[in-house]
């Protein structure tokens, strides 16, 4: 996809004066070749209505530009200021993305990942950042969304996938809710006070804390995500919660046996919630044995399985991509993000970038044509792209 005229660029209220960015940054348009396989005209003026038309979401995106050497990640993660693409966002066709920040990666004062003073920073940081600017703005509440389409604007929803950093306090999701959170993971792949990640190989599911801070969390209005989460974490975490809770970016463990996907049972469990189970495109994960060279067509097995598993009404998309190399980005943190490869499981072709779906901005231009081509309705359509997670929200947001 083509740049657009340049608009303002993160950080551009400090006049250069910190000498931001420490590295070149990734390009938002064009780091790779666009979707190789392509779609009729046809479905692509479809498509582009419909985008145009309705609330479109991406419930799992990390919209920021990442430096064009995923080696140089750390020191750029240590200023404590991540740039959002401000012109890619605009390009996306999405009305919201739910941005997940630096999560993990947030070493902003030290080497180990979630800790509260580094996410406290970041959150501040990115907020500071999106104040100086118009195009993209913070959504906190439905309304907010609404306002966002109907200006034509882009909204982000802030959130964090795991309650790692509030510790032993669920007084702390008070405080990031405060702050503007609101969606939050229980554990991310290692386990927490609150329950166990999906990298451990003993899963004792929720915990007591855990209970209390769902608990939390819905009288907050915070919406609970489980992606990262162990199946029994999951679960549980839906039979104590009395909202709907999300899966915001996995795929299904029958289509494709790793543990960073899920099973049946999980999948069943939070749609049976009201949740939302978004379809991931993080390099090597959504891979099918159909489609084992990672892209498009691969992640939407996935989609299918998942639909005729749990229905239309419980599936979206949460793509987690980003501006830069992905794959790089997995390479540098492979120890922080648990993304060693396994020798568990059926291995995929590897593959530089999932084609199709290898940043936010033409992560849902791809998605609706492609559901054009195979014969969805409107309708349908309208339910996978956005109007899942609105209505889902309705039930969770205050």
């Amino acid at each position: 996809m083509s740049a657009p005229e340049r608009g303002y660029s993160s950080y551009d209220y400090l006049d250069g004066d910190l000498a931001l960015p420490v590295v070149p940054l990734a390009p938002e348009f064009d780091r790779v070749p666009p979707y190789r396989a392509g779609f009729a005209p046809e479905h692509v003026q479809r498509a582009e209505r419909l985008l145009a038309g309705n609330i479109t979401i991406s419930l799992h995106d990390h919209p920021v530009l990442f430096p064009a050497d995923m080696a140089d990640t750390p020191r750029y993660n240590r200023t404590g200021r991540q740039h959002t693409a401000f012109d890619g966002l605009r390009a996306s066709g999405l009305t919201v993305v739910f941005d997940n920040m630096m999560d993990g990666t947030a070493c902003v004062t030290g080497n180990a990942p979630w800790q509260w003073d580094d996410v406290v920073v970041d959150l501040g940081m990115r907020q500071a950042d999106l104040a100086h600017q118009s195009d993209v703005v913070l959504v906190r509440t439905l309304a907010d969304i609404h306002e966002v389409h109907a200006r034509g604007r882009v909204g982000l929803v802030l959130g964090l996938e795991a309650a790692t950093p509030i510790g032993n306090d669920p007084d702390k999701l008070d405080v990031l809710y405060g702050l503007g959170i609101r969606q939050i993971g229980i554990a991310y792949s290692d386990s927490n006070a609150l329950g166990s990640g999906l990298n451990e190989t003993t899963d004792g599911g929720l915990t007591a804390l855990g209970r209390r801070a769902v608990r939390r969390m819905n009288q907050l209005g915070l919406a609970i995500d489980v992606s990262h989460s162990s199946d029994l974490t999951g679960i549980q975490a839906a039979e104590a919660s009395d909202r709907p809770i999300f899966i915001t970016h996995a795929g299904a463990r029958a289509v494709w046996d790793i543990p960073r996907l899920k099973g049946d049972d999980v999948l069943r469990v939070v749609a049976a919630s009201g949740g939302v189970i978004g379809m991931s495109a993080a390099p090597h994960t959504t891979v099918s044995h159909a489609h084992p060279a990672h892209d498009l067509l691969s992640v939407m097995d996935h989609f299918r399985y998942c639909l005729d598993l749990v229905g239309i009404d419980a599936v979206a998309f949460g793509p987690d991509t980003l501006y830069g190399d992905h794959v790089g980005l997995h390479t540098t943190f492979a120890e922080l993000l648990h993304v060693e490869p396994r020798t568990d499981g059926p291995v995929p072709q590897r593959v530089p970038w999932v084609d199709g779906l290898e940043n936010p901005t033409e992560n849902f231009h791809n998605i609706a044509a492609w559901l054009v081509q195979e014969g969805f309705t409107d309708e349908e359509i309208r339910k996978v792209l956005g109007g899942n997670v609105l209505r889902a929200l309705g039930e969770i947001w205050v």
